[in-house]
């Protein structure tokens, strides 16, 4: 597939961080990455703007409201199947409750313990800047 052809797929995760300063991870349920970790969030819906759409995302996933800080970074990552682009925030829990609605398991990590995880490969270009 060239690169007129390959599908583009553009995302917003939510880095959430804790009074602690620890970080919120999330371990997917489902699909070709199947227990790898990730930032929560999602696909943009038409006409919503990327802060829209990363609350309704945490909505969805995590039956949980966030507050939405600044952009932390946008990375662009070639898989084998599609470039993604994802936005990623900086935010926080406007309550600590949460449900998993989509993934598997979700855990607490301080920076120093990012690596503890399998973090998707696009992930992990965020994760590194944050061990820093």
């Amino acid at each position: 597939m060239n690169e007129t052809t390959r599908k583009i797929i553009e995302v917003v995760a939510a880095v959430i961080f804790d009074e602690q300063g620890r970080i919120f991870a999330t371990q997917r349920g489902y699909g070709e990455w199947k227990d790898w970790w990730e930032f929560p969030g999602g696909k943009t819906e038409l006409g919503e703007t990327l802060q829209d759409a990363l609350k309704r995302e945490i909505r969805e996933e995590l039956d949980a409201e966030i507050e939405v800080g600044h952009l932390l970074r946008t990375i662009n990552y070639d898989y084998p199947s599609f470039h993604l682009t994802m936005h990623c925030f900086k935010c926080r829990l406007i309550e600590q409750d949460f449900t998993l609605l989509e993934h598997e398991a979700a855990k607490w990590l301080k920076p120093e313990e990012l690596e503890s995880v399998k973090w998707l490969p696009a992930d992990e270009e965020i994760v590194n800047e944050l061990k820093q």
